[in-house]
């Protein structure tokens, strides 16, 4: 399954690639995450407790940055296991492109994902529209996020 979508964002490049790379940012912004610790510069591990369709199952899994391009963009790609559940993986290619005022940036996305297990029996209609809802709620808490920090207190 392949998702593809692009936010405007009203901050710099910069300001958008530190919070891509603040572990304590991400966490906030990851719908349901339980645990995201980082152990290297370019590994993270992270519990997820989802619900897809009538299913319910807790994630532990390890994430993978790479083609690390910064401020521009990188790859990160994870892989987790739900239990009896069954298992995820996939990717995704993050770029920021800052617009021709320097005032906004461009964060696209292209995400490819997998799934084993009873997951996978439930239909890849459910699993595309959870998969999408997912990475919608991830984007929408961490524009938000962004532009909290930068309202006058």
């Amino acid at each position: 399954m392949e998702i593809k979508n692009s936010y405007e964002l009203p901050l710099s490049k910069e300001r958008v690639w530190a919070a891509l790379n603040d572990e304590e940012f991400l966490k906030r912004s990851i719908p349901w995450c339980e645990k995201l610790e980082r152990r290297s510069e370019t590994e993270l591990a992270a519990e997820v407790k989802l619900k897809i369709g009538p299913m319910s199952t807790r994630f532990t899994g390890n994430i993978t940055l790479s083609d690390i391009d910064p401020p521009n963009g990188y790859t990160i790609t994870g892989s987790g296991k739900g239990g009896i559940a069954g298992a995820a993986s996939g990717s995704a290619k993050v770029k920021l492109l800052e617009n021709k005022d320097a005032s906004s940036t461009t964060l696209s996305y292209e995400v490819s994902a997998q799934v084993k297990g009873k997951i996978a029996q439930l239909g890849s209609r459910l699993i595309q529209s959870t998969a999408k809802k997912l990475s919608k709620n991830f984007f929408g808490s961490f524009v938000k996020q962004l532009e909290d920090m930068d309202k006058p207190q």
